[in-house]
């Protein structure tokens, strides 16, 4: 069984057996304010920094999940309100999240085939944060270096950028340097299982938070940063997610060989999909397509037709989400995913619905 689903998705074959070195080392009982711990926890933000080329002056927290990261930056770098641009699903849950804490927050919405008109967008010496999902997992487009560039050098003086790159962390090259936040859960693009996600914030964001001084919560980010200063945790983490996601880093090829290989393939899938089968890629721009998650579309009795047969076959496939859901399928392009996958799913394309 082939799984294409964009989350939680494939994790690598390899884990299999790093559960087993955990539970025979004896991580699942680890203590975490012992030495050991904050040894493996200093290792994985050095291995996590080379492999991801991330700027060494750059914090790195590990949370539960990127819902998480939403309600952490509300709270802690938000004192009065956010702008939140998006088109899809994700980004607008960030944004639910972030009215709730902050009433004042708004949004600007656009279409899976267009850019946003950044000279348009509402920002004001009032706006703390501008939020975008660089990868909207529920519709399959992407927001490129590009865009992000020319967003963070026309933001206010007081507003910083923070980028949602879910579906993208691990697994394309991103430019760090061009936002002040960064984050993303560890089941997708990392291959891993769900229970952990890594934001990733500026010198800016640390000088910010630390100023704002907001302690009012069990996971604000002032108690976490005074904790990681000596690679620790304010409160119990999750230890066999880390010790998962360090064993993963030291074997894992750099973000550039990933990055390219990933874009390759991609490209494969959409140059076939644009031209040999029954559905259609969802984003019709070649600009606003994600790397990482592919989106097809048809009538709602072919999605369900497709979806049965390949399963029947032992390709699963992803659902569509939010308004997409009963037309379209998603399939994930994730670095855990082997070639053989994509070369059967592409063959059982080719002979079932030509």
């Amino acid at each position: 069984m082939y799984t294409f689903n964009p989350g939680p998705a494939a994790v690598y074959p390899q884990v299999r057996q790093y559960l087993q070195d955990a539970f025979d080392e004896g991580w699942l009982s680890a203590p975490h304010r012992g030495e050991r711990f904050t040894t493996l926890l200093r290792q994985t933000v050095t291995d996590l920094k080379t492999r991801l080329n991330v700027p060494q002056d750059y914090t790195v927290f590990l949370m539960g999940s990127a819902t998480e990261c939403w309600e952490v930056l509300a709270q802690s770098l938000t004192p009065t309100k956010s702008l939140h641009v998006y088109n899809g699903a994700f980004g607008e849950k960030w944004f639910e999240y972030a009215k709730a804490l902050r009433p004042a927050s708004s949004a600007v919405t656009f279409g899976l085939d267009e850019l946003p008109d950044i000279s348009k967008l509402p920002m004001d010496l009032q706006t703390d944060l501008v939020c975008i999902t660089q990868n909207e997992t529920s519709n399959a487009t992407q927001l490129r270096d590009g865009f992000i560039l020319n967003l963070f050098n026309r933001l206010p003086s007081n507003a910083l950028l923070a980028v949602d790159a879910t579906s993208s962390l691990a697994g394309i090259q991103l430019k760090y340097i061009k936002a002040d936040i960064w984050y993303g859960s560890v089941q997708k693009c990392f291959g891993l299982p769900a229970g952990l996600s890594v934001m990733l914030l500026s010198p800016r964001s640390v000088e910010r938070f630390r100023k704002i001084n907001e302690r009012a919560h069990y996971n604000s980010l002032v108690h976490q940063y005074e904790k990681m200063l000596n690679f620790q945790t304010n409160y119990t983490p999750n230890v066999l997610g880390i010790y998962l996601l360090s064993r993963m880093l030291q074997e894992r090829a750099p973000i550039k060989a990933v990055h390219q290989h990933m874009t390759e393939r991609a490209t494969k899938l959409y140059d076939y999909f644009d031209q040999a089968t029954q559905l259609t890629p969802l984003v019709q721009n070649p600009e606003t397509r994600s790397t990482t998650v592919i989106g097809l579309q048809g009538a709602p009795a072919l999605i369900d037709e497709v979806k049965r047969r390949a399963l029947a076959q032992g390709l699963q496939l992803g659902n569509g989400y939010g308004s997409w859901k009963s037309g379209s399928l998603r399939i994930a392009n994730f670095p855990a995913i082997p070639d053989e996958a994509f070369e059967q799913l592409v063959q059982f394309f080719a002979k079932e619905f030509a």
